[in-house]
Formats: structure tokens, sequence, C-alpha cells
């Protein structure tokens, strides 16, 4: 048997940067582990890649959900990095960290440590803000965060539309304050990619007391005695179990968290015991709480050619555009797709913001996997609901490890809900109803000039919209009986086993979730150095 300190199951976010933390010292034998291969294809690394990404059958894990009763029993895609750096490898690459509010709340809960001035020195320390240090900027650490470096015209014509509707202009949403529009900030470094598999694992290969092991399924943590005791793995056909003489930390996400520890016996155990597993630990929140940010798409006909299509103009430039990245490392292969956005208020009474924006360059339908629509030269705005009350549940099919978890959003159950959705679509319709995007845009693919009213609005939301791929809360930190972790990340009931990814948010935080996520496995890091010292 194979014999390691830290066990940390899953490199993603959370699990990169909490690998790097806990090997830093040369004191412990740390073992991170990873479904995926390691994170060398081209598609990665360029920027642009991320439209192919979404449909990779072996970088992404290509979940769905069961059918959604509240979507029209619509199944929802769940896009997921199924690669070292997990989704930091294949997302948007926005740096966004959320409200001062949502990490004050986490606090409130009685989660100690984990209010806004406490992470964001978390923040600031992994940060290398290409534009400095200032009060909520950091330099010098491994996660490289740069402007935008695409240069396209219509990101910014939709920050000039965007303040002619009335929205203020920001600067840096990572700032003193969040409201507002403008462009947004992405986790790259001359125009490529910094995913967390960059930024805290690549660099430290070369550590003797860090082993990184990729296409390795981890089928269930072992648990005797109350306690963890290490991880059957299965290796290229083969099964064998890993010891962890200290920890076993579960960083595989708000899905495959929850499935892991209800694959070891932990969880609700009628759920377990539907499924032959036995019993180790009954906790009924193990894949409750799901949150998720709701996310629809208006859509409409773009005058311009200096977007992303499926066009002849688009792709007779093709070859300028790929002189521009490789001499430059500029252009449109540089470009996440959605460069700005902002995050306003549905409603002027509101104190802060509840809706973000994302502003596409490209027409986009189903997740970019319509071909069919990148025909189109067009541009689409993305409102999504940035705390939901509706909540779903991550559950079994079986009790095979190499089984998807069943997901259940249960978006737009709560009444709330649907009418922030149907304001934020009236949002984004008044943006494109200014100048520049007034004059440059015409027919509207998305809801369609015939969906006005309120009806109308939510019954195109339930029949189109979508994820922008932000769940958690599915193993939450709290203090009640539906509290998975305590505010340490330690399981409750369950000896030398923590959680630490997006999973153990209590409630979803307001905004993109890969910084906070690698702040929560930074955390973890500093809360398990200090009992293993």
């Amino acid at each position: 048997m194979e014999h390691y300190d830290f066990i940390i199951v899953g490199g993603g976010s959370a699990g990169c940067a909490l690998a790097d933390k806990l090997s830093a010292n040369g004191k412990f034998q740390v073992c991170l582990l990873e479904a995926g291969p390691k994170d060398t294809n081209w598609l990665i690394k360029i920027p642009l890649g991320i439209v192919e990404l979404m449909k990779h059958k072996v970088l992404n894990w290509q979940y769905n959900s069961a059918p959604e009763p509240s979507q029209n029993n619509r199944s929802i895609f769940h896009p997921r990095g199924k690669v070292l750096g997990g989704s930091s490898s294949v997302n948007a690459m926005l740096y966004i960290r959320g409200q001062r509010e949502d990490y004050d709340h986490w606090a409130e809960l009685g989660n100690k440590g984990w209010s806004y001035d406490e992470v964001l020195p978390y923040f600031k320390a992994v940060q290398h803000q290409e534009r400095g240090d200032s009060e909520f900027h950091g330099t010098g650490g491994p996660l490289n965060v740069a402007e935008p470096s695409s240069n396209l015209d219509a990101f910014q014509d939709f920050v000039e539309a965007a303040k002619l509707a009335g929205f203020p202009e920001n600067k840096d949403f990572n700032g003193a304050s969040q409201e507002g529009v403008g462009q947004y900030q992405v986790t790259q470094k001359d125009g490529l990619r910094c995913s967390a598999a960059d930024a805290f694992v690549t660099p430290n290969l070369a550590r003797s007391n860090l082993t990184v092991l990729t296409e390795v399924l981890v089928e269930k943590v072992v648990i005797e005695d109350g306690q963890a005791t290490g991880v059957v793995i299965s290796q290229k056909g083969q099964r064998k179990e890993l010891s962890a003489k200290r920890e076993v930390i579960v960083s595989a996400g708000a899905f495959n968290s929850p499935q892991l520890l209800m694959l070891s016996g932990i969880g609700d155990q009628e759920e377990l015991a539907q499924h032959n597993i036995e019993l180790k630990q009954h906790l009924p929140g193990v894949g409750k709480n799901l949150q998720e940010h709701i996310d629809t798409l208006v859509i409409k006909k773009y005058h311009k050619t200096d977007i992303l299509a499926f066009r002849p103009t688009v792709l007779l430039h093709g070859v300028k555009h790929l002189f521009n990245f490789m001499t430059k490392r500029k252009g449109i292969l540089t470009t996440t797709t959605s460069e700005s956005g902002g995050f306003v208020k549905s409603r002027p009474e509101l104190s802060r913001p509840d809706v973000q924006l994302h502003f596409s360059a490209c027409a986009l339908d189903d997740h970019g996997r319509n071909n069919k629509m990148l025909l189109n030269y067009g541009v689409a705005i993305h409102a999504c609901l940035l705390r939901p009350k509706s909540r779903g549940s991550i559950s079994l099919y079986n009790n095979k490890p190499s089984s998807h978890p069943k997901i259940l959003n249960s978006a737009l159950t709560e009444p709330e809900d649907q009418q922030v959705m149907i304001d934020a679509v009236k949002l984004a319709r008044n943006i494109f109803a200014q100048e520049p995007l007034k004059s440059d845009t015409s027919s509207e693919f998305f809801p369609g000039n015939d969906v006005q009213s309120d009806q109308e609005i939510l019954e195109f939301v339930r029949a189109k919209a979508n994820t922008i791929y932000h769940p958690v809360g599915t193993c939450k930190m709290g203090q009640d009986d539906m509290a998975v972790v305590d505010d340490q990340l330690k399981v409750r009931g369950i000896a030398n086993l923590r959680v630490a990814d997006a999973s153990i948010m209590p409630t979803l935080i307001s905004g993109n979730t890969n910084a906070p996520a690698i702040m929560i496995g930074c955390k973890a890091a500093d809360m398990i150095l200090a009992d293993h010292s």
C-alpha cells in the first residue's frame, strides 16, 4: 500500500491550491488525485478553445440533470472540467470574488473565520494583479489576473449601451463595490489561460513530497472506526488502496464531492440503504442545498463582422487573427467570448445587485453546442440570478463509482426567482435598446418579438434557461442539522476527513465561483497545517 500524509481527491481549483500549500514546507507527503488527464491539450491553453471544451468528451464530465419539472422537464447540461485544473481549465476565466455581504452572511450563520475581512487576505495572497497592489488586490502570487486582450469593439459597445440604460460604470468588480458594468478581468497570462493547475501545481511538480496522479477514479473513502484512513482508487483497470496517515480532503466539486461521500457511506441513511451502501455516518444534508446561477440569453442579430461566427468574412480573417495571437498574444483567439458585463439591480430599491450580466460576442444557444446559431452574426446578453431561493439536490442513480451523480436543480421553483428572471430579461432588452447596440443590432433571435408579457417571458425562461456553471452548497458548512462540515471544514462525525471546495458554501456567492473555490482551498490548507503543526 502506498502511504501519504494527506490525500486530496480532486485536482480542481480548490484541490490544486491545497496541494501547493500542504506540500510547500516539505514536511508532509501529499498526493493529489484527478479523474481526468493532464492539462496538456492546446484547447485548454488558448482561451477561445472554451467553445470546443464545452462539448469535449474527454476533458469535460458532460453531466446532464434529471428531467426538471420546473423547466418543462428538460435535462439541463452541466459542463464540468475532467482534467488537471478541473473547471478552471475549461471555464471562461473571469475573475470575480462576489460581494462582501455574501461572506459576512456565512459568518452570521455561525461560521467563524469566514467573514469578508477574514477571507480577503487569501484572495490577495494568491493573486498577481497586473494592475498592482491595492487595498483589495495583491501582487506576487501565482494566480495571474489580467485585462482581456481580445480588444473586440463589441465588448465596449455593450458597456456604453449599459451606461445609457442607467447603470454606472465599474472599473473593478472586486473592489470597494461590485455594482455597475464594465470589462471583466481574466485569469490569463500573456494571452493564455492561467488555470489553477498552471498557478499551483505545474510549477511545483519537482517537489519530492508532491505526488500528482491523473486518470484516477476514486471509488470511496476508506472509513474505519469512525475515521478516514485512505481511499480506494481505480487506475488503468486496477483497484488499490492508498493510505492517508493524517487526513483525506475531498475537493471533487459540488457534484462529485457529495457523490463520493455517499459512496463511502456518509449521507442520508435511507438514500444509502436504497443502493445497498453500508452506513458509516448519517448526515442527511449530503447532496442537499444545491444552488446554481440560472441563466437566460437575449440574442440579437448584429450588423458588424468583428465577432465570433461561422461566417465567410470571419473565417477569412482567421489568418490575421492567428498571426496576431502568435506574435502579440492578442486578438480574437484570446477571448473568453464574454469579457464585458456587470452586476445590476433588478429593482432600484434593492440594496445590492441581484443580477449578473455577461455580454457574448457571438450568437449562442445550448451552451454553444448548437452550431446552427453560430452561423449567424449575433451578440447575446446573459442574464443570471445571483442569489436564488430555489434549492436542488445531488443523489445517486446506483452504487457504481463510474456512474454520473443524479442532479436535480429545481430552479425556478420559488416565485421570487421567477420574477427576478423576468425582470432580468427586460433589463437585457433595455440595454439592447441603447446606442451603439441599438443601431448595430436588429431582429431578436431569443426570446423573440412576440414574447412581451411577464407570463410569456416566464414561459420562455422555463423553455430556454440553463445554468452558468456555478454549482455550490451540497456539502454545506454550518451548525444546523443539514450541515455536512463545520467551519473548519471537518465532516461531522468522521475524523480525519474534510471537504474543501465550492460544495461547502452555505449560500451561493454573487458571481463566478472559480476565485472563491481557490480561496476555500487556501484557507483549508491553513486550517489543516495548524492542526498538524
